[in-house]
């Protein structure tokens, strides 16, 4: 190798570093049926998929996660699923579920990262992941059993993903957001976004994956989110979309596509994107908004996953005696309700004997509802293992 051909490239940026122009090359792309063939349509730059096809057709599930990784990664950077829910029964449970804890929070907590507060602010429940785990076990073991969510969160971020949720309702007349790319970076500030180097900013995008389940059927004067395709793929856009001239360009060329309630929306967090403005009279669009995380990444919320598994395990253990669940949907309920990860762990009180990592509470949850353990014996075994866990 010759030595001096090597050149240092920079790591880090500032913020004056951004360039327009630059991204105006990436945004200007348009994606072909050609490239994605398991697509249904494309529409504004959106590849689609339909959720019936899907399920119909297991034994291509592999290839719809590359095709998806791909649109995710190197593409558009987002995609719909038509008929997300095959059956939109236990949309409208859990829909009932969320207006019980909204009335429950009334006057508690608000805010929106990137919307405006005030009497006519979007309505928001943080953490509804667990407290819908909490407050109706059987509807949230229905709810997360989805295959398709376990199939698109391991085609981005691979198994053992832990998941975080918050409802969003724009009220009529509610405002749009800013456009915004989303967790991590995407909560920082420039000055503290340039503190990282750049590989980091583009590898930290690569730990998340951004979703919205449909609530109520998107008509586009409901305001379904607006998106910029191929956003993602601008090296510097966790300091870009700070800056007015890329907001401006945002508005300009963003899209829409409409929902019916049921489907689901996935996207890369470093698209650029933002809610909608809804400009109905008496139409309150919700959705709920899933933050999947790699198992190797900090969620946003904190989540008591080992609560969880307690308050369902009942409802879990009558599905497995039942054998009313597919394999496909035991997986699925299974890694969305525990914590799949070995690590962090203690290694003097919880040493890996018998393998390279010691028992994970997922691994735990499969032994016990195959052995047919009570809940008791569930609690204590997990009682035990958080022991063992513990610094």
């Amino acid at each position: 190798m010759n030595q001096s051909t090597n050149v240092v490239l920079p790591s880090f940026f500032a913020s004056s570093d951004i360039q327009l122009d630059d991204f105006h090359t990436l945004c200007h792309q348009t994606a072909h049926t050609g490239q994605y063939p398991l697509a249904h349509a494309i529409i504004n730059n959106v590849v689609i998929y339909d959720g019936e096809v899907i399920r119909q057709h297991p034994e291509k599930s592999r290839d719809f996660q590359n095709e998806m990784a791909s649109v995710l990664r190197d593409g558009p950077g987002v995609f719909a699923i038509k008929r997300f829910f095959q059956d939109t029964h236990v949309i409208n449970e859990m829909s009932q579920v969320f207006e019980d804890i909204l009335e429950a929070e009334r006057g508690f907590g608000a805010g929106d990262h990137f919307g405006k507060t005030g009497p006519q602010a979007n309505g928001r429940i943080w953490n509804v992941f667990q407290k819908s785990a909490i407050a109706a076990p059987s509807t949230f073991v229905e709810y997360y059993k989805n295959p398709l969510l376990s199939l698109v969160s391991e085609a981005w971020l691979g198994p053992h993903y832990q998941v975080t949720a918050q409802v969003n309702i724009v009220r009529p007349g509610g405002d749009a957001q800013v456009s915004h790319r989303d967790y991590h970076l995407g909560f920082q500030q420039p000055d503290e976004t340039v503190r990282y180097p750049l590989h980091i900013q583009q590898m930290s995008s690569m730990l998340t994956l951004q979703g919205a389940v449909a609530h109520t059927d998107m008509p586009i004067e409901s305001g379904p989110t607006k998106l910029l395709p191929f956003s993602q793929l601008y090296p510097l856009g966790y300091v870009a979309y700070h800056d007015d001239a890329f907001k401006a360009y945002f508005e300009q060329h963003c899209v829409q596509v409409p929902l019916e309630k049921g489907d689901a929306v996935f996207f890369n967090p470093a698209l650029f994107h933002a809610a909608g403005a809804n400009k109905t009279q008496d139409f309150h669009r919700s959705a709920n908004l899933l933050q999947v995380s790699s198992t190797f990444a900090k969620p946003m919320e904190t989540v008591d996953l080992a609560y969880i598994s307690r308050v369902i395990y009942p409802s879990l253990r009558q599905a497995w005696e039942n054998n009313t669940f597919s394999d496909a949907e035991k997986a699925a309920i299974i890694t969305a309700a525990t914590d799949g990860y070995s690590f962090p762990t203690n290694l003097d009180t919880d040493p890996p004997i018998g393998g390279l990592a010691p028992e994970s509470m997922e691994s735990l949850l499969h032994r016990a509802l195959n052995s047919e353990w009570s809940h008791e014996e569930y609690q204590d075994a997990l009682k035990e293992l958080q022991s063992k866990q513990a610094a």
